[in-house]
């Protein structure tokens, strides 16, 4: 595949997204239909896209599924615009509120939005697959390269990195999730719950569905 086509199919990509999305928004029982419907070659086209981005998305993720959500967002929001901000933040909830890794989870929700079921095989493969192969890698010869000096030394350099590419998608989620003074109570009170009293985080986000259904349907 050369270059000129991949550009093409990245272009074809955002547009018929893109033309999905407005088409959707007027009409609200098509939200669940997948928003690149293609056949035949282009199809395999699209699939072959979706495995790149997120093999690529895959592979220079350090730190687990949250470190990958800035480089999901650069891609799929920013870059190609496949979707929005906001339909990215409650794809991260859903992903976060399911059992699994979170990794596969929102790369198998965002492949399904936009191609089906073939499109959440393209994404999840491309995004497991990197991890599979390093870690193969690494278990077959862990004990000799933790004991190379400058290795190790790397992998101390690369800690507190990790914090940061986890730190980052938190405050841009907070943004995104209108976080103010009247809500800012509800994160922090999870927070602490969690760390100092060891609350399971599935009772935290089972409350907060609770309350925030409760919300909208009865105080609002």
């Amino acid at each position: 595949m050369t270059a000129t086509e991949t550009d093409i199919q990245h272009k074809e990509l955002k547009t018929t997204s893109t033309d999905a999305q407005t088409s959707n928004m007027g009409e609200g029982s098509q939200q669940s239909a997948p928003l690149i419907n293609s056949s035949g070659k282009a199809a395999r086209s699209v699939d072959v896209l979706l495995f790149t981005t997120f093999f690529k998305i895959g592979l220079f993720t350090l730190g687990g599924g949250y470190a990958m959500i800035p480089l999901i967002e650069a891609e799929v929001v920013d870059k190609n615009k496949w979707i929005g901000k906001s339909e990215f933040l409650d794809l991260i909830a859903v992903a976060q509120s399911c059992p699994g890794v979170f990794a596969i989870n929102i790369a198998t929700f965002i492949g399904y939005k936009l191609r089906g079921r073939w499109g959440a095989v393209s994404t999840s493969v491309g995004t497991a697959l990197p991890s599979f192969l390093i870690i193969l890698f690494i278990a077959m010869f862990f004990h000799q390269f933790m004991n190379v000096g400058w290795i190790a030394a790397m992998f101390r350099g690369i800690r507190p990195a990790v914090v940061a590419l986890i730190a980052v998608p938190t405050f841009n989620m907070a943004k995104e999730a209108h976080i103010s003074l009247s809500n800012f109570w509800i994160p922090i009170a999870s927070a602490l719950l969690i760390w100092a009293f060891h609350v399971n985080p599935i009772w935290i986000i089972i409350a907060a569905g609770v309350g925030g259904y409760f919300y909208g349907k009865v105080l609002k």
